[in-house]
């Protein structure tokens, strides 16, 4: 009887430790399916690469315009694969910034919104960031299934976490032509007219 009750003690401890070991590696909001323990690291170069057969446009141009009061954090992300880089403060709109993961399901179900309304007009520049992900192979296959052609950024650590204010994903930005973030969506869009109105709201205040 001291041995069975020894048995589930281990059992309760070792679920304990593998639920903590998720929360970890599945930030934000959404599930899916985190990197494969041992599996090889994609290098920049095949990233880089399988971007561009992705037909990914390449990352707006760095910008070393002055920060302004309101607007987007004095960091500096790399495009998705490491071959450039965008300072986010000299960004400039009016631009649609969509922080997303391939594992989280609500950034996945919005998707095809996003890409729809990205390629439907030009006025809204639209820029994806790899928020948070273990394998930016799968984001960029996910990216060429549905037509996201949009470029791409890439936050694997987190980083714009405490000064956006990001408590989960999907999480985007509206920024006027000023550099100022007149708009914050946390959560999923539901259709494009969603996301439509919520651009034409945002701009016209």
């Amino acid at each position: 009887m001291r041995s069975s009750g020894a048995a589930r003690a281990v059992a309760g401890v070792a679920c304990a430790v593998l639920l903590a070991g998720c929360g970890q590696l599945l930030p934000g909001v959404g599930g899916g399916t985190p990197s494969v323990p041992g599996a090889p690291a994609e290098t920049p170069t095949d990233l880089v690469a399988a971007r561009k057969a992705a037909g990914i446009e390449d990352c707006p141009a760095s910008s070393k315009a002055a920060a302004v009061p309101g607007g987007l954090p004095d960091l500096t992300l790399d495009c998705l694969g490491g071959d450039s880089s965008v300072r986010l403060a000299g960004l400039r709109g009016p631009m649609l910034i969509n922080l997303w993961a391939q594992w989280c399901e609500p950034c996945r179900a919005e998707a095809g919104h996003l890409a729809t309304f990205a390629t439907k007009q030009k006025k809204v520049a639209v820029l994806g960031i790899n928020y948070s992900d273990p394998q930016p192979a799968l984001a960029i296959e996910f990216a060429q299934l549905v037509g996201a052609t949009y470029p791409q950024l890439s936050d694997e650590e987190h980083r714009l976490k405490a000064p956006l204010g990001v408590a989960g994903i999907p999480y985007t930005l509206l920024i006027d032509a000023d550099g100022k973030v007149v708009a914050r969506h946390p959560g999923q869009f539901v259709s494009l007219e969603n996301v439509e109105e919520w651009v034409a709201k945002g701009l016209s205040g």
